[in-house]
Formats: structure tokens, C-alpha cells, sequence
């Protein structure tokens, strides 16, 4: 079963919301055997996601009222079988850390053909959270096909 690990600063606004993004979408197309987890490169461990995360998932239909921040490790980078992040900076910092996962490193934007960073709503106003729903939307939607199929072929060679 392909695992999926996406990768925000601290893993309490966006990575939160597009792991269950993900989720939703990979059960929606028959995948619910698929495991979507999420982390922070600079994580409060345990920490609760941000409230406004929480209200605009909500309002998706989406639940992460139980989540809990974590950082990214050796483990769940060796378990995932793609690893997508919001940020270049996210991207860089993981291959340069972690060079045998590198392969499978891939900003979430670069699943629709582009690359640029999902702004950060962090201290910003609940607009900010609803752009970045939206946006995670577009990107998880217009690309769940190479997501798909890049956990896949990932997957494959593991086994």
C-alpha cells in the first residue's frame, strides 16, 4: 500500500489540511487503503492544528480536530513512498538531509506542472486559511493523477 508524507514548516496549518485532503480524494477514487500522514520540518511536537485550519476543513466536510504535529524523521521518510512539501526551501532541506530519500522529494505545486511555494496563512486572518484550502484543492485535485501514480511506481520498486 502506497504511503504518502506531506511536509509543511510545523505541521499545523497546511500539511495538516492537504494530508486530509488527500486522503478524502485517494478513498473517493477507491484508494482508502492508502496511508497519507503529514509533518513539519520545524515542528512543536503534539501540537494541535491552528484553529482556522481547523474551521475551513471543517466546513469541507474534512475533520483534523485530533491532529497533532509532528517532525519529520529517518522513519517516516524511509516509509513514504513520496514525499510532497509546500515549500522549495521544505524540498531542499529534506534531499540535503535525508539523500537517499531524495528521489521521492517533490513540492505538491510540481504535481501540476509548476513550482512555486502554497503561502503560509500562519497569524494571518481566516481569508488567508480559506485561499489556502482552496489553492490545496486546485493543486491536490489537478494533480491527484501523478500523485497517484508516482506513490505507485515508488511503491513498486520498494517491493
Amino acid at each position: 500500500m502506497p504511503n504518502v508524507l506531506i511536509i509543511c514548516t510545523a505541521n499545523i496549518c497546511r500539511s495538516p489540511v492537504a494530508a486530509a485532503m488527500l486522503q478524502d480524494r485517494l478513498r473517493k477514487r477507491g484508494l482508502a487503503n492508502w496511508t497519507v500522514r503529514s509533518a513539519g520540518t520545524w515542528a512543536i511536537v503534539a501540537r494541535g492544528a491552528s484553529r482556522y485550519s481547523i474551521d475551513v476543513s471543517r466546513r469541507g466536510g474534512l475533520d483534523i480536530s485530533n491532529h497533532r504535529a509532528r517532525m519529520v524523521d529517518e522513519d517516516q521518510m524511509n516509509q513514504a513512498d513520496l514525499v510532497l512539501t509546500m515549500e522549495v526551501g521544505h524540498a531542499e532541506a529534506l534531499r540535503a538531509e535525508f539523500p537517499k530519500q531524495a528521489h521521492k522529494v517533490y513540492m505538491l505545486t510540481e504535481m501540476t506542472g509548476h513550482a512555486y511555494n502554497v503561502p503560509d496563512p500562519y497569524g494571518g486572518p481566516l481569508e488567508g486559511y480559506e485561499q489556502m484550502y482552496d489553492s490545496l484543492g486546485e493543486l491536490i485535485d489537478g494533480g491527484l493523477d501523478r500523485i497517484i501514480d508516482l506513490a505507485q511506481k515508488n511503491t513498486n520498486g520498494r517491493g
